[in-house]
């Protein structure tokens, strides 16, 4: 009787949430091109949307960033709020935040989320400050309870990334989290899609912002994992830093790049930008081997969501096999030399077998390996 009594009390005390409804999705852009992160949780928003019976939305801020808002509605969005204003063409906290806290305040999204990205990240933990409200940063899984609690379930990896944890915010709305990049599936494009765009104001004039932006200076040649197709991975089993060599050669022949677990980058034997994980990149390659990689919890949050994974690894108890698709338990110094070896001999034979690939054979297409 006195459980009940407890639970009726903190029933009682909860706040009512019921003029908040709905999913708002922060899109990211820079130079008017969106961040694939964005779209991505559009996908991932449809899904919480539908079970909570509440509306898509999405935010884009900036200038010249009509097209955005109408590629927010091909993947998904039922409703746009589009802020274009000079002052928004670069990001700056202030400005943006203001943007967003007005929202908020009128639109009354139940649940926003955000890019787990330096801008994301920063432009969140500024609302949630403000608002005040939660805020659960680097998700990898998003869920929400279906009424009446519509509770959003955010969950990321905790205790050094040897479990999960899904952290509830009861007290307060929106609930907010920011989401990795690659975690979750963008929905297919429909530009047939039609949806409502809402023009929304400016809340700050450019002498009220303090912060003035004088140049952007564009970093090139950066690696770039979480764009990458193909992956080829190595970890503590490579044993020092020289087999990346051999790693590097096959990801040359598939036309990927370098990736490595989280030991492989505290080891030093090669930099973080190449680190795949929970405190690296996320990433959804259509190929990605795993070498030498024992397959952590840490590691596998990172690329699980592969299309295709091929784990090598010399113990075959290795709990990368588990995520797998295809395993080869054998000694690495050995498979992935034979492996860039067949590839090498099969894109050459490719690229014989399509310079005599006739122009008028409708069935095909002329493609060169690259």
């Amino acid at each position: 009787m006195a459980s009940e009594q407890t639970a009726d009390q903190t029933e009682a005390s909860m706040p009512d949430w019921s003029a908040y409804r709905g999913v708002l999705i922060v899109v990211e852009q820079r130079d008017g091109a969106a961040k694939k992160v964005s779209w991505q949780l559009l996908g991932e928003g449809k899904k919480l949307a539908a079970k909570l019976d509440a509306p898509l939305m999405a935010l884009v801020i900036g200038e010249d960033v009509a097209h955005l808002a109408e590629e927010a509605v091909h993947y998904g969005a039922d409703r746009v709020f589009l802020c274009e204003a000079p002052e928004l063409r670069t990001y700056r906290t202030r400005p943006y935040s203001r943007v967003c806290l007005k929202l908020i305040e009128e639109a009354k999204p139940e649940i926003v989320l955000f890019g787990a990205t330096a801008t994301g990240r920063d432009l969140a933990g500024a609302i949630a400050t403000h608002l005040p409200t939660g805020l659960t940063a680097d998700t990898t899984q998003l869920d929400v309870e279906p009424p009446p609690s519509r509770l959003l379930l955010a969950s990321r990896p905790a205790f050094s990334e040897k479990m999960m944890a899904t952290i509830l915010c009861k007290q307060y709305r929106p609930q907010m989290a920011t989401a990795r990049a690659g975690v979750f599936q963008a929905l297919t494009k429909d530009t047939a899609r039609q949806g409502e765009i809402v023009l929304i104001e400016a809340a700050m004039r450019e002498e009220e912002i303090a912060a003035q932006v004088l140049d952007f200076l564009h970093e090139t040649g950066k690696l770039n994992l979480e764009d990458a197709e193909i992956i080829v991975a190595g970890g503590r089993g490579l044993g020092g830093p020289e087999p990346f060599a051999l790693l590097a050669e096959l990801a040359e022949a598939l036309g990927g790049v370098v990736g490595a677990s989280r030991a492989a980058v505290d080891a030093g034997w090669i930099g973080h930008e190449h680190q795949v994980g929970q405190t690296g990149a996320t990433v959804r390659p259509k190929l990605y081997f795993a070498i030498g990689i024992s397959g952590a919890v840490q590691h596998t949050v990172g690329m699980s969501n592969a299309d295709v994974v091929v784990a090598i690894n010399k113990d075959e108890k290795a709990p990368i096999f588990q995520f797998a698709h295809y395993g080869m338990v054998g000694d690495l110094f050995k498979l992935v030399p034979a492996i860039t070896q067949e590839v090498k001999k099969r894109r050459t034979l490719f690229g014989k077998q399509a310079a005599e690939i006739p122009a008028s054979v409708p069935t095909l297409e002329r493609s060169e390996a690259k």
